[in-house]
């Protein structure tokens, strides 16, 4: 018997994994792992169940037209009180967590290593008492040890390790920031609380464009880890936009990365002015029509909310419209609530 990993991503942005036997239906392995999908009739007759699947290989059983139609089963509707899967899959569940009687999963975890990787940024390496599954792209909370709060972090590490990795910025007077520049240490109890998000790589169908402005480098490179070990015939160009050239973090990880996978195109660029580089300015200034291939491409854009609506704006002067775009604001905290 072969067992697939299920990631159910439902509406309220939390993410659950679980296990489903490949002769068994999805809503069975749910309910066996006391996730209550929505459900009325395990018959195919009503649709209750139906949700979107984004990825993965499966068989559908019965159905009526009057649960879920022929066209929709096309687009990649199931109903997964007929679904058994062939492959791990990730299905959108159009309920929120709550309503299925589920939560995000705490997992327990120690600091392993604080990394100063610039004056604008650590790197943190946590080890946990188990993997914790997530898909790349997505984020947890992480508590912030002796200041009984959380903060939200993207994963830099690839999903199902035990020592999970986050590129975090520095920010002056944060409470992570202080915590991890003045009293971090090796050891140090951390309780990781996800995964979130509805910010995650979809399969590679065709050419992406992915852009990061400074620490929003941190989920790319938890894609780009799971490309390299499952490989992509589709280019893939990655703009990595940040203000100093010292603010190019992790430049030599993701070259290597890149390397592995063939088909990456790295481009940096500089906003700083007294900073020398062949690239200056900002993303908007180099994401050309002919990077967009005439709208057939996904885009991912991870940075501050004034660089994503920059993107959108740009997109829209350039009369270019990408097949997919898929986008995550980062706020600091702090800043966040200084504003409200």
């Amino acid at each position: 018997m072969t067992t697939f990993n299920i990631a159910l991503n439902f509406e309220d942005g939390v993410t659950r994994v679980i296990q489903c036997d490949d002769d068994e239906k999805v809503t069975d392995a749910a309910f066996r792992q006391k996730i209550n999908l929505p459900m009325d009739c395990r018959d195919g007759v009503c649709g209750t169940c139906k949700c979107f699947a984004e990825k993965g290989e499966y068989e559908l059983e019965f159905y009526m037209d009057e649960s879920m139609s022929d066209e929709e089963a096309e687009e990649g509707y199931v109903l997964t009180c007929q679904m058994i899967p062939e492959s791990d899959c990730v299905l959108r569940v159009p309920a929120s967590s709550a309503l299925c009687k589920t939560a995000p999963e705490a997992v327990d975890g120690a600091v392993t290593a604080v990394e100063a990787l610039s004056e604008t940024s650590f790197g943190l390496h946590v080890s946990l008492e188990r993997p914790l599954a997530f898909l790349p792209g997505q984020y947890v909370n992480i508590s912030v040890p002796g200041a009984g709060v959380h903060r939200s972090y993207s994963f830099s590490s690839a999903p199902g390790e035990t020592e999970a990795s986050f590129l975090i910025r520095n920010l002056p007077g944060g409470v992570m920031s202080t915590y991890l520049g003045e009293r971090a240490k090796p050891g140090d109890a951390v309780t990781l609380t996800g995964p979130m998000g509805a910010f995650y790589l979809r399969p590679i169908e065709r050419p992406q464009v992915w852009l990061a402005g400074g620490t929003g480098l941190a989920p790319f490179l938890s894609m780009l880890e799971q490309t390299a070990e499952q490989g992509s015939d589709h280019p893939i160009t990655l703009f990595y936009a940040v203000t100093r050239a010292a603010d190019l973090v992790e430049l030599d990880r993701v070259r290597a990365l890149a390397d592995k996978i063939s088909t990456v195109t790295v481009i940096t660029i500089l906003a700083a002015a007294e900073d020398d580089h062949d690239r200056k300015g900002f993303v908007t200034d180099h994401v050309t029509a002919d990077d967009l291939n005439a709208g057939d491409c996904d885009v991912y854009l991870c940075g501050p909310p004034p660089m994503v609506d920059a993107v959108r704006n740009h997109f829209g002067n350039l009369g270019v419209e990408p097949a997919n775009f898929y986008f995550e604001k980062f706020n600091p905290t702090e800043a966040a609530v200084a504003a409200a």
